[in-house]
């Protein structure tokens, strides 16, 4: 199939497709998408992985008092799991309206959503003032945040993608995933500043709650901003031309499975690397080292710092080269560095450890996900778009939250690191396969 045409006409680029008419898109709405989606992302997850410091710090004795100082962080953790379990669910539901009704909305919907359930988290008694009802609620919100992500991605990376012009999609697309690494950055840093600043008898009584509070102004700021930009100029004219599927789900699972399935292979990198990175460092020095946990959170932060420059020049560099090669070379940088990291992490030494980190994420993490936005999107016809590849990213992220679990239990039977640095090499080689099957649909409509 021959590729489409893209010229460049002043500050407007004209985007046809063998499927859909020309579509004219403004270059200053297209930088305005990106920032929304960036600015959206931040929020949503800023909120979300600030549940999970949470979870391990002080929701066991508050929400899940128990006996068992072990068996409360359990329960604690598991309520953390809850919004992984989630996440699918929000794909599905977000991604039927946003075919049917648009990006735009459902964009506002998940921001709102995130913002309140994490205010109200910051508001909920302790079990101490109301029994049973508070854990009760507390995963209850934890799903709604669960759901709020899970149709998050979808809606940013469409916005983003399909109002960007021609030679600028993967550069201006990356900010969905500089958003993430802003938000567990100010996540951190707002848990580490109230630690900081109150002893630990007021941090357990109100401290933790500051952050969950002030996320409602992160959340108004992010509608304040989504507020002018308008509809995806791509589902915009597909909607004048009445294309809008029916059941968008049930059609991107019926006749797309395959691309579906393709998408969650290729997330095992990103998935992986994050989570064996963030997650199950902390757990594998703590428990089966003497290295100190303070030097892996120094180590992580600064792959954390680094990830928003590095994202965005893989971003760039991808639309210069083409965007098949980055999938090849990031996943075969985390595969490559799997064993250099975990011999990183038993040193001890600082140094090693942000080489480690900086090869598993900024390049293995960072470098296939610079493409993820562009290459998911143009799997997908425009109809079933924000379903099939919003409901696979989100299926995805729900089994990625049980890798960190899984490689504790092969360390825990081995007793030796390289059982979980196979697991982690052998994610992303499926990434890599993956990739490779699916370029074919990905390159049918843009390069």
């Amino acid at each position: 199939m021959s590729s489409p045409q893209t010229p460049k006409t002043g500050s407007s680029t004209t985007v046809s497709t063998p499927t859909h008419p020309p579509v004219t898109i403004n270059a200053k709405a297209g930088r305005r998408a990106a920032l929304a989606s960036t600015v959206g992302a931040v929020v949503d997850w800023y909120d979300f992985f600030l549940y999970g410091t949470a979870a391990a710090v002080v929701f066991g004795p508050l929400f899940f008092p128990s006996d068992n100082q072990v068996a409360g962080l359990l329960a604690s953790m598991g309520s953390f799991a809850v919004g992984f379990l989630f996440r699918p669910l929000g794909g599905a539901i977000f991604g039927h309206f946003g075919d049917k009704y648009g990006r735009r909305t459902m964009l506002f919907i998940t921001v709102v959503m995130m913002g309140l359930a994490s205010t109200a988290i910051g508001l909920l008694p302790g079990y101490a003032a109301i029994g049973v009802g508070a854990p009760i609620l507390l995963v209850t919100l934890r799903a709604v945040q669960g759901m709020a992500v899970g149709g998050e991605w979808g809606g940013a990376a469409l916005m983003a993608v399909e109002n960007a012009p021609a030679g600028k999609r993967n550069f201006l697309a990356t900010g969905v995933q500089i958003g993430s690494f802003v938000g567990l950055l100010l996540g951190t840093a707002a848990f580490s500043l109230v630690t900081a600043m109150t002893t630990p008898e007021q941090f357990l009584a109100w401290g933790w709650r500051l952050p969950f509070l002030i996320s409602i102004l992160f959340a108004l700021v992010g509608l304040w901003i989504r507020a002018g930009v308008p509809e995806s100029a791509e589902f915009a004219a597909a909607k004048e031309e009445q294309q809008a599927a029916r059941a968008p789900l049930a059609e991107a699972l019926r006749t797309s499975p395959k691309k579906i399935l393709a998408v969650i292979g290729m997330r095992m990198v990103d998935q992986s690397t994050f989570y064996m990175g963030f997650t199950f460092s902390l757990a594998y020095v703590k428990n089966f080292t003497d290295t100190p946990s303070s030097t892996v959170l120094t180590a992580s932060m600064v792959a954390m710092v680094l990830a928003i420059p590095f994202l965005a020049l893989w971003g760039r560099l991808a639309d210069k080269f083409g965007r098949k090669w980055f999938y090849i070379i990031g996943p075969l940088a985390a595969a490559l560095s799997a064993a250099p990291f975990f011999a990183a992490l038993e040193s001890g030494d600082l140094f090693p450890m942000i080489l480690g980190f900086v090869a598993l994420i900024n390049l293995g993490h960072n470098i296939s996900t610079c493409v993820q936005q562009t290459w998911f999107t143009d799997m997908f016809d425009v109809r079933i778009r924000y379903s099939g590849a919003g409901f696979a990213y989100a299926l995805a992220g729900a089994v990625g939250g049980f890798i960190p679990l899984i490689a504790t239990a092969l360390m825990a039977s081995s007793g030796s690191w390289v059982p979980a640095a196979a697991l982690l090499a052998g994610l992303s080689l499926i990434a890599l396969v993956s990739s490779l099957w699916s370029y074919k649909w990905a390159n049918k409509e843009h390069h």
